[in-house]
Order: structure tokens, then C-alpha cells, then sequence
């Protein structure tokens, strides 16, 4: 145990428990869950809300042993819970291999990121959870359930919320290692981009859009992630707009040296599928988050939804990504069934000042079905709604946590 429980990662909140428990082996955790009335799974702390939040015991595996075993017959790699992206995508890559997507920062925990349904980028590229063959759990009571894709309730559990047990290992589909381009285009016209939105979005294997809406007429930046294996010719320019001429960070007048590689530069799927560096381990960051996704045919509409808002949001944003998601069948996803825009907003760090702004940002979305980001802050809390599965994870809840140990407040506003 340690008392040094402290605060997530961006540091605009602190955790109530008193304790962290980090358990060094299978059984120590079953001990760990069977002694506490209330347990929450902490992960790399990069939430922004309060769902890993307890007033009971917190408990880390990122003691447990450290495992990535490859199976190249079945295309799978079964990793511990605690493992970062990072440290897997090195070892995947060493063995000739990779994971089909990556998140902007490699830091986050398989776990963690899989557990509150964190995506990547790519018309064609469904979120990390999507790629989630297997997973193994500790229920409260100390037993460990083992679900893989085709079992029943097994895309319920997936993106899990940590409210059906701790994470133990996960086993992720593999594909071979692949290299991948990347281009950042400058002032791309809105007008032009939403007259053929999947004409910009599918360019790449990723696409990201960057956008401070200080000027709503105009896309800051392109981030164009194209797979060399394609064939595809990287466009001269898109839209009009033409590559940067140095490499350029997504945040106005930040150095990009902890970027990934740009300027059409080829290089391994790891140090360009994210936006950052796999060496760069992010500080406290001095930002708050929310992103919200839409069914990619309200795509249209919700973005001028935001550019008629765009006079609200600059004051309060330091930079908004746009991006797309594929569909997967996963309950509590944010694109359960349906291929996703999503929005993501990187906010100055004035919490009271985004807090009251959020009701009105997520008004503005709410016709076109806009799901949040678990792991994101949100001000909406009626969103069984948005989910048709979400009863039935309800009841999954209820039958591996009948006692409610791993619930928290944030579940309970959200009916589970």
C-alpha cells in the first residue's frame, strides 16, 4: 500500500482515496479486492473526469509482471493490463509486428485506454478496444473471468468503465509491421473541407484536422498519416493547402520536437501513427479535455453546429482535433455501430470557465447524437440513451458486482 495517492494526470483533480494498492501478483490482487468495501482501477491517470475516483481504495497492476506474448500463428498478442502502448509498440515492432492504431499519446495504459474506448484515427481504423481479442478480470469477489470475442457478453466487457472488475491481461490482434508517411498541410477553407468531407478524411490511413476556431473559416492543419504499402501519391496539396514547410507541433507556436517525424519522411507505424514521440513522457499537463463523437453522416452538420459556437469556444480552447473512427459492435463504445467523426477539445486550464460552457457546447451536439468520451470531462449524465446496449451492461455490472464495490459516484449518475 501507499498513501501517495495525489492527483490525474493533468492535475485539475484529486483523488479522495486514501491509499493505492499495488499488487505484485494475481493472488495479492484477490486479497486486495476481497479485504475492500470499495475499489476503484487506477490506470496512467490520464482521465479527466472523476471515473476512476473513490473515497475507498484505489488499486494500480502496473506492479503485477510485465508480459507481451506473441502469437504469430493467431496473429494476437497477450499483454498485462498495466503495459503501456508505448513499451508494446517497441516490443511488437522488434518482433516484426504491430497494433493497427495508436492513440495521439503512447504513455496510456492498454487497460486504461481500452476501458474508457480511446481511439486512434482512420476512416477504415476502429477504436483500440476494437482490437481487443480476449480479456481476463478480477471480479470484487476475487475470481477471475476470462471472456474472448464470441463469447456471450464478451462486447459488453470490453469497454468496461472499471465497473465489472480489474483489468488483469488483455489479448490484442497483431498485424505486420507497416511504415507510414506524414505530411501536415496549412489553412485548409472550411467551406471546401465540409463540401467533401470524406474526400479530406480519407486520404490517409489518419487523418487529423487541427483548428483553434480563432478564425472559423479556415482548418489550422492536416495531419495526413499515409501507409507507404498503399501506393497512394501524397498530394502536393490539399484543398490549396500546402505542406508545411518544417515540421510543426499541433498547438500554435509550439515546438514540435516532440512530435513525430513529418515532412513526407517514411518511417515504422510507432513513430507516426501517434502525434507525439514514443521516447516523450508527457508532465503534468497544464490542459483540460472533452471530445465528443457523432454518426459520421451528422459529421456535416455538427461541425457548423461548432463553427457557429466558434466566438464561445477560441477564449476557452488551446486546440480542437477532428478525426474519424470506424464502427465496432462494442456496447458502451463511442461508435457502437456506427463509423464516427469525432470532435476533441484540448482546453485552456480554466475548469469553472469550461464547466459552464459544456452544457451549451453539448446542446449545440445533442441533435446529431453526440456520444462523449468516457475518459473526457462531460456535463451531460442521461446518456443510457445514446447506447442500446446500455441496459444490458447494466445487468452485466449487477452480475459481476452485485455488492457494488466497484461502483463510484460518476457510475452512479449515469445509472449504472
Amino acid at each position: 500500500m501507499t498513501s501517495d495517492v495525489g492527483t490525474n494526470w493533468a492535475g485539475n483533480l484529486s483523488y479522495r482515496a486514501t491509499e493505492v494498492a499495488r499488487p505484485s501478483s494475481v493472488e495479492e490482487l484477490a486479497e486486495v479486492l476481497q479485504g475492500a468495501s470499495r475499489v476503484r482501477a487506477l490506470g496512467t491517470r490520464h482521465s479527466f473526469n472523476r471515473i476512476a475516483d473513490t473515497e475507498g481504495l484505489l488499486v494500480s497492476v502496473s506492479g503485477m509482471p510485465s508480459v507481451a506474448v506473441i502469437d504469430a500463428h493467431a496473429r494476437l498478442v497477450r499483454v498485462s493490463a498495466g503495459t503501456r502502448y508505448g513499451d508494446l509498440a517497441v516490443e511488437l515492432e522488434g518482433a516484426g509486428w504491430a497494433l493497427p492504431n495508436l492513440a495521439s499519446l503512447p504513455h496510456i495504459s492498454v487497460a486504461g485506454a481500452v476501458a474508457t474506448g480511446t481511439h486512434g484515427s482512420g476512416d477504415r481504423v476502429p477504436s483500440l478496444a476494437a482490437s481487443v481479442a480476449r480479456v481476463e478480470f478480477m471480479a470484487p469477489d476475487g475470481e477471475l473471468h476470462a471472456l474472448a470475442r464470441g463469447d456471450a457478453d464478451f462486447e459488453g466487457a470490453v469497454i468496461s468503465l472499471g465497473a465489472l472488475g480489474v483489468m488483469v491481461a488483455i489479448d490484442l490482434d497483431i498485424v505486420p509491421s507497416f511504415e507510414i508517411a506524414q505530411t501536415v498541410y496549412e489553412g485548409l477553407p472550411w467551406d471546401a473541407v465540409l463540401g467533401d468531407l470524406p474526400a479530406v478524411t480519407g486520404l490517409g490511413y489518419s487523418t487529423s484536422m487541427f483548428t483553434t476556431w480563432r478564425d472559423a473559416d479556415v482548418v489550422d492543419q492536416l495531419w495526413l498519416k499515409a501507409r507507404v504499402d498503399a501506393g497512394a501519391a501524397v498530394p502536393d496539396d490539399v484543398l490549396g493547402a500546402r505542406p508545411a514547410p518544417v515540421a510543426r507541433h499541433p498547438l500554435p507556436g509550439v515546438s514540435a520536437v516532440n512530435c513525430t517525424p513529418q515532412l513526407r519522411s517514411a518511417g515504422p507505424w510507432l513513430d507516426r501513427l501517434p502525434h507525439f514521440r514514443m521516447g516523450f513522457q508527457p508532465s503534468n499537463g497544464d490542459e483540460l479535455q472533452s471530445e465528443y463523437l457523432v454518426p459520421r453522416r451528422h459529421a456535416v452538420d455538427a461541425l457548423g453546429a461548432l463553427r457557429s459556437l466558434a466566438g464561445r469556444i477560441a477564449p476557452l480552447l488551446q486546440v480542437c482535433e477532428v478525426r474519424t473512427v470506424a464502427a465496432d459492435g462494442l456496447w458502451l463504445s463511442s461508435s457502437y455501430e456506427t463509423d464516427a467523426v469525432a470532435m476533441h477539445f484540448t482546453w485552456l486550464p480554466d475548469q469553472p470557465g469550461v464547466e459552464a460552457f459544456l452544457p451549451d457546447l453539448e446542446a449545440a451536439l445533442e441533435p446529431f447524437s453526440a456520444r462523449p468520451h468516457w475518459g473526457k470531462l462531460f456535463a451531460r449524465r442521461d446518456v443510457a440513451g445514446l447506447y442500446p446496449r446500455f441496459s444490458d451492461f447494466a445487468a452485466l455490472r449487477e452480475r459481476f458486482d452485485p455488492r457494488g464495490v466497484l461502483r463510484n459516484e460518476w457510475l452512479a449518475e449515469l445509472g449504472l
